[in-house]
This record gives C-alpha cells, sequence and structure tokens, in this order.
C-alpha cells in the first residue's frame, strides 16, 4: 500500500468548506426516550444464554479455512479439533465483556453527522447489497454505478438517514475487483455522512482504510472509527475465511464490525424463535470473541437478520410474527451482554412498491423501534427479499422514518406540552385553532409526510388522481435534480483519486 500523508489543517478552504455543509437538512441520529419492550423475562434470556453456551461447548464453530482464528481460540483456552472450534461455557462471553465497548462513535467526514453506535441511540441506514434497481419508468434492471451514486445522494439528500450505508446497490457495469473503489468513493464523494466499508476481500476491506487514512488522516483513522462494516456468518454455525479475513483487516485498523448471521429460520437454524435466538447469540459470540483476540477494545456490534421462510415453498419471508419475537429478543440479550445492536429495516418480499411492501415494512419497522435497536440497516429502499433496491420503495420508507423521528423521543411533558396555560385561558366550548398555543405551535405539534396526500377527492383527481408510488417517483427526481455535492478539500479529493487509479492499474480487472 502506498504510504499517505497527514490530514491537512485545511485553513480557509476548510473554514469555507463547514459553512457550505449546511446546505442540507441536518437531523441527528435519534435518542430513544422510550424504554424498549421486552418479551421475555429475566429467566428466559438466562435460558437461551445457557443454550447458546451449550452450543458453544458441545457442538462448537467451524472456522473455514483460518488458521490464524484457530491459534487464537486455542491460546485463548478453547478445544481445536480440524476447523471446529469448542469453547468452554463463557469463554465468548468473557472476551467481549472484558474489552468490547459498549458505546462508541462512528466519525464523519462532516462531524455534524457523527453517530454514537449503543445506549439509546438509533441510526437508520440504507439498504444494502441488491444487484437489481427498480423505478417506475425502467421496472427491474441490473444496477449500475449511476445508480449506487444516486442512492448516495439521496441518502444524503434525506434528513431521515443518519448513515451512507454501504453496497446500496451492486454496480456490474464496473468491474467486480475494482467496484469497491467506485463506491467507497461515491461514499466518501457524494455524502459527508458515516459509511460502511468493502467486506468481499481482505484485500478489499484494507483498501477501504487506506482511502479514509487519505481523507481523514492516519493517525486519525488509528485513533477513531470511521469506518463501519457488515460481517455475515455462514449459517448454520460457520464462519468463512473471506469474511473472518475482512473483519481483522478492520479490527487491527481499530475500525468497526457487526458481527451478524444471516438465517432463515427452518432452514439454517431450527424453525421455532427459541432456537434462532439461540444460535443467533452463539454464533455472534464467537465472531465478537474473534474480533477482541485481534485487537483488543476494536468496537464490534452484536448483528442479527433472522427472516421465516415458506415451508412450501422455500422463499424468505417477511413482515411475519416470527422474525418480530426473535429481534425483540435478541435486542435484549445485546443489552445484557454490553454491545450494540443491529437489526431490522423497512423488510418486503414484495417486487414493487405497493401495499404489500407497505405492511411487511412497517410490520419489520415497528418491532425494531420498539425493540430498541441501535443500528437500522436497510431502513430504505428494500424490496424483492433484497435482490432489488428501489427508488420509489426509498423515498416511502425514508417518510416513514421521519415519522419515527417524532415517536421516539416520547411524550413531551414541558410546560409547553403540558398546555396547562391553554386551558386556563380558552373557555370551554371554544376551539383551540386561534389559541395563541396552537398558533406558537401548529407548524411543528404533528409530523407531515412529504408524500402522503390527504387532500379531498375532488383535489386529488383534479392533480392527476397520482398514488404514492407516483408520487414519489417525482420526489426522488427532484432530489437528484436538486443534490449539490458536499465540499471537500480538493487536495484531499486529488491524492485520494490519484491513488485510487494507482491501485486501479496495478492489476487487471476480474470477474471476481
Amino acid at each position: 500500500m502506498t504510504e499517505t500523508r497527514g490530514r491537512r489543517s485545511g485553513g480557509r478552504a476548510a473554514r469555507q468548506a463547514a459553512r457550505l455543509h449546511a446546505h442540507v437538512e441536518h437531523v441527528p441520529f435519534l435518542v430513544r426516550a422510550l424504554q424498549p419492550l421486552e418479551v421475555l423475562s429475566e429467566e428466559g434470556l438466562s435460558l437461551l444464554e445457557q443454550n447458546a453456551d451449550r452450543i458453544l461447548e458441545e457442538v462448537g464453530i467451524e472456522f473455514h479455512d483460518a488458521p490464524d482464528a484457530l491459534e487464537l481460540f486455542a491460546a485463548a483456552g478453547a478445544s481445536v479439533e480440524g476447523e471446529r472450534v469448542r469453547f468452554p461455557r463463557g469463554l465468548c462471553r468473557s472476551l467481549v465483556q472484558a474489552t468490547a465497548p459498549t458505546q462508541f462513535t462512528q466519525v464523519a467526514r462532516n462531524r455534524a453527522n457523527d453517530v454514537v453506535f449503543g445506549g439509546q441511540g438509533t441510526i437508520f441506514a440504507p439498504a444494502y447489497g441488491s444487484p437489481f434497481v427498480r423505478d417506475l419508468d425502467g421496472g427491474r434492471r441490473y444496477g449500475t454505478i449511476e445508480d449506487f451514486r444516486n442512492f448516495v445522494k439521496l441518502a444524503y439528500t434525506s434528513p431521515w438517514l443518519h448513515h451512507s450505508g454501504g453496497t446500496v446497490c451492486e454496480p456490474v457495469d464496473v468491474p467486480v475487483n475494482k467496484r469497491h473503489f467506485d463506491m467507497i468513493y461515491a461514499h466518501l464523494r457524494c455524502s459527508d455522512k458515516p459509511f460502511m466499508g468493502s467486506v468481499t476481500r481482505p484485500e478489499r476491506a484494507r483498501d477501504t482504510v487506506e482511502m479514509a487514512r487519505i481523507v481523514f488522516g492516519r493517525e486519525f483513522v488509528d485513533a477513531n472509527t470511521v469506518v463501519f462494516s457488515l460481517i455475515n456468518a455462514n449459517s448454520p454455525l460457520v464462519w468463512d475465511a473471506t469474511m473472518l479475513g475482512a473483519a481483522r483487516a478492520y479490527a487491527e485498523a481499530n475500525q468497526a464490525v457487526m458481527m451478524t448471521p444471516f438465517i432463515l429460520a427452518g432452514a439454517m437454524s431450527p424453525a421455532t424463535v427459541a432456537a434462532t435466538c439461540a444460535q443467533t447469540l452463539a454464533e455472534s459470540l464467537a465472531g465478537m470473541a474473534y474480533v477482541q483476540l485481534v485487537r483488543t477494545g476494536a468496537p464490534v456490534v452484536l448483528g442479527s437478520f433472522a427472516s421465516s421462510m415458506s415451508m412450501q415453498s422455500g422463499a424468505p419471508t417477511f413482515g411475519t410474527p416470527e422474525p418480530a419475537l426473535v429481534l425483540y429478543v435478541m435486542a435484549a440479550l445485546a443489552r445484557r451482554l454490553g454491545v450494540p445492536f443491529r437489526s431490522g429495516g423497512a423488510l418486503t418480499a414484495s417486487k414493487v412498491a405497493d401495499a404489500q411492501a407497505a405492511y411487511e415494512s412497517a410490520n419489520t419497522m415497528q418491532p425494531t423501534m420498539l425493540a430498541g435497536v441501535n443500528f437500522v440497516l436497510h431502513a430504505a429502499g428494500w424490496l424483492e427479499g433484497g435482490l432489488s433496491m428501489g427508488y420509489e420503495k426509498f423515498v416511502l420508507d425514508a417518510d416513514q422514518l421521519g415519522m419515527w423521528h417524532a415517536f421516539a423521543p416520547g411524550v413531551d411533558l414541558s410546560e409547553n406540552g403540558q398546555a396547562m396555560d391553554a386551558f386556563l385561558t380558552n373557555e370551554p366550548g371554544t376551539h383551540f385553532l386561534g389559541h395563541p398555543h396552537t398558533l406558537a405551535n401548529f407548524e411543528q405539534a404533528f409530523y407531515r409526510s412529504s408524500v402522503a396526500d390527504n387532500s379531498s377527492f375532488e383535489q386529488w383527481e383534479s392533480e392527476g388522481a397520482r398514488d404514492a408510488a407516483t408520487r414519489a417517483n417525482a420526489t426522488w427526481k427532484s432530489m437528484l435534480a436538486e443534490y449539490q455535492a458536499p465540499p471537500i478539500d480538493e487536495a484531499v479529493d486529488e491524492e485520494l483519486r490519484e491513488w485510487i487509479d494507482r491501485r486501479k492499474a496495478s492489476f487487471p480487472d476480474a470477474s471476481e
């Protein structure tokens, strides 16, 4: 890797950039006032923890093609037979609780967009990983780097998304082994919100870190979390070399990872809620313990992505009761472990932004918020079980995220919230529409949707009788038309682009 210079002080250019950052509406990440909903007792949660420990001790986890992981676990006291590692009861938990931070901050290029993982915080990020995109004009098609940049711009422009996300769609028009450069550059240049790094190969994770060092400065990156990444287990009970290698690359650089089992219950775990929770906890514990052995104190997040499946067709289903129960339970288990938790999203199996997409997305977002999830991946755009990223769906989801911003702070019990003066100065039988309290509060009193239509039938019909998807289509086009790129130090941008060009030229294109 080419050695990078420290970040410049900025001077006049930095002060100008700070002023220009203000042109996008800024809404901080959510801090929930409401207590999380619990669906299991202390005894029930303890039982699932014991079951997870028993899985780790008696069944074990396989670490494929990962000799470093086997060596680290053996040195820590685990039993290693081939690629199977069995953990003495409580070993993984003790490794995680001893050194993993309960909260950490991911620093954004614009410090006003920093986010805090853990505690009462909730962070919304776009959907992730779709090979296809969809809009009303072009239908379903493979994603391109232009689509990728568009979704980064939409996430940057939307006040309700706190995070730029990661692989918001797969840009299939760019070589597989080089597209991570273009994706990370898009996050760094088209947005100034926090972002996620590449995980498809360990060297691509290291490339991500190097690009972050150019933008933020080497010493700053070594001391702060500026990259966050998704590391998936190969359920059931397997971690593979690709994911572990990426996790190691980030942990060695003191960057954050979420260790997330991806489970279709009934296929990748037994077909019950309790069993899925115990397996999720076991797999994630083993992954987070590995990260702590790589670098003590490296920030980790317990991830859970559990879906039910149609036992008739094998297709994943979303918005159903059982995954909601898994989410509630896993959030509670993460709090007991003392690490931030990731799950949830606006998930649906629907192919388009229709009624099915709406109710399934609502049915996954409600437990996400009531359970107290800290990082919500797939919060906007998800269609077709994650195979498609929808432009209209993105806008409709983002509008719903705005509603959760209004809900999460809870009930205002300030003097203004109680409004006793309004009662005491208003005669019985007299409406409050003209009262000074109403006039002082009406603009912010209730959430106003940017895409919902609340007009009369006649007005709606006269304006074209547009449905929600049609209105959302106009909204995302307007957002992109009005988009302005956030400022960046020109010398930093030039260094970053030169570094990318050198790296791309140093090896041939490939399709894997």
